[in-house]
């Protein structure tokens, strides 16, 4: 357990992928998230499978145990990356429906993704599909209250991106992956700092003399 003036590692949690495993959006997450764990965080990753759910209906109350874990990560996570490939110009329906799930946080102290930066990454066969697919994630991004990263990253799937061993060999990709990386896992630590500072400001105030 960390002191009272010491912090934890930060938990980031990385959404991305489709229903087939180690795809493009998947391998450029797992990039991301081993980046965020050199950058001194844990890490939780749901891959496509993991995000397979059913369509999220608001007036049902049951959860599948997938929904359940999702949740519940998203809940502990002081940090979110999200990957998507770019289906028919914006996010795919996988990663929608696993955000729309979000809404089961409404009622939480942190309501959605409040007071955590959210790293965006957008996949696509293309240039056109990457800007609108990250364009639409910026957006549901406000909307679930998080703090987009200045450095997004959009790849074109259709250039050689990834090496023999299935990782990132693009080296400008891979700088871009790593700044992103580096950006959300220091907001995690300045706001936990900033907790900190908070918590013993108020400790002393309850304190007087």
């Amino acid at each position: 357990m960390p002191g009272p003036t010491e912090s934890r590692r930060p938990l980031i949690v990385g959404l991305g992928g489709t229903t087939k495993q180690n795809s493009s959006s998947e391998r450029v997450l797992r990039h991301v998230l081993q980046a965020c764990e050199s950058a001194g965080a844990d890490t939780l990753m749901f891959d496509g499978p993991a995000l397979d759910m059913p369509m999220y209906a608001p007036e049902v109350a049951e959860r599948t145990e997938k929904a359940q874990a999702l949740i519940a990560g998203l809940r502990r996570a002081d940090g979110i990356v999200i990957a998507s490939p770019g289906y028919h110009g914006t996010v795919s329906g996988l990663i929608k429906n696993a955000l729309d799930y979000v809404q089961d946080m409404a009622a939480d102290e942190r309501v959605y993704f409040e007071g955590r930066a959210v790293g965006l990454i957008a996949v696509a066969a293309g240039w056109q599909a990457t800007g609108t697919t990250l364009a639409t994630l910026r957006s549901i991004t406000h909307a679930l209250r998080g703090w987009p990263t200045p450095m997004a990253v959009t790849i074109n799937a259709v250039t050689p991106v990834f090496g023999p061993d299935g990782g990132v060999a693009d080296a400008a990709i891979g700088a871009q992956l790593d700044i992103l990386a580096r950006q959300v896992v220091d907001f995690a630590q300045m706001k936990a700092l900033h907790d900190l500072a908070q918590a013993a400001g108020d400790a002393c105030d309850n304190h007087p003399g």
